[in-house]
């Protein structure tokens, strides 16, 4: 075998090594997306119904809460910043980078120093290369966020926006993930979650929280009339952190969906590129070894020739 075939061979095998590989990857995401679609579908419904609760508890309460009022003692503001723990997934992780830095740069025109927490050892990377300073990060579940993790995060940020400005608190938080919307299109999102924002556009019925508007949140034409025990006040208190982590476990499995979903897209297209290298390098090997044959012959014939003449 000449050394430009032996070349060509060598590169098919690899590449067929790494096509294995990719098409296993692909495999075992397409396995768990399905299952994290569900969950975030599951997780949607809860989220109506605690929005709905929120919706009309407002109605009837005061709504001076430490969590819907606007703070003005501190410019910090938190930016959660939800990315992947692995790569081979496409664009997923650079595309909710490139819209943090985006977002960073117009809360910095604004006058606020934004604070990082990020989900993801790709995100966690991408900030300590750059030497950005990480208040905490999580990482290790981006593609299946547990009850636990998504507690722990909301608990973080709720308190940091709670607390006194001299201990570290924040005036705003904004979270910053991929929200999955079919197999194709995954849709990076920047929410402003806190303070939580109820709008009383008429009636004192409230139809619009938290940027989430419409039927499914509470139709305008039929508010019940409720009794609170305890006061309208003391449930609209309770009723608010659990939204707040209700909306961050919501962030959490929309991400996890929207990165199996880019890593099944991307590992198929990977798989498709090997063949595709795999099928040229053939061609070309097939072509070497013609050209071998080619060159084998002619040396013969050329032999032969000057036997015969001597």
């Amino acid at each position: 075998m000449s050394g430009q075939q032996r070349i060509y061979k060598q590169k098919i095998r690899s590449t067929q090594t790494l096509q294995k590989v990719f098409s296993a990857m692909e495999m075992i995401a397409a396995s768990r997306v399905g299952k994290a679609r569900s969950v975030a579908e599951r997780g949607t419904t809860y989220d109506r119904a605690l929005t709905q609760a929120v919706a009309a508890v407002s109605a009837h309460a005061d709504m001076d809460h430490p969590l819907t009022s606007q703070r003005s003692d501190t410019n910090r503001v938190a930016v959660l910043v939800v990315t992947s723990d692995r790569g081979m997934a496409g664009a997923y992780s650079a595309t909710i980078l490139r819209e943090t830095e985006r977002q960073l740069q117009d809360l910095v025109e604004e006058g606020k120093e934004p604070i990082l927490y990020v989900t993801g050892r790709r995100g966690v990377s991408y900030f300590n290369f750059r030497e950005r300073k990480i208040v905490k990060s999580w990482t290790g579940q981006s593609d299946s966020p547990t009850e636990e993790l998504a507690k722990e995060v909301a608990d973080t940020l709720l308190a940091s926006f709670l607390a006194p400005a001299d201990e570290g608190g924040v005036s705003e938080l904004h979270v910053i993930f991929t929200k999955f919307r079919s197999m194709v299109t995954q849709v990076p999102q920047v929410r402003k979650m806190l303070p939580i924002k109820v709008v009383d556009p008429e009636d004192a019925k409230p139809i619009e929280i938290d940027g989430l508007s419409g039927p499914d949140i509470i139709p305008p034409d039929v508010m019940p009339l409720y009794e609170f025990e305890p006061s309208p006040e003391e449930v609209l208190g309770a009723l608010l952190p659990l939204y707040v982590r209700s909306r961050i476990r919501f962030a959490l499995l929309q991400a996890a969906a929207s990165e199996l979903a880019s890593r099944q897209n991307a590992m198929h297209t990977a798989t498709e590129n090997a063949e595709e290298i795999i099928r040229n390098y053939t061609r070309m090997a097939n072509a070497a070894r013609q050209a071998e044959i080619t060159q084998e012959i002619t040396e013969i014939v050329s032999g032969a020739d000057a036997l015969e003449a001597s």
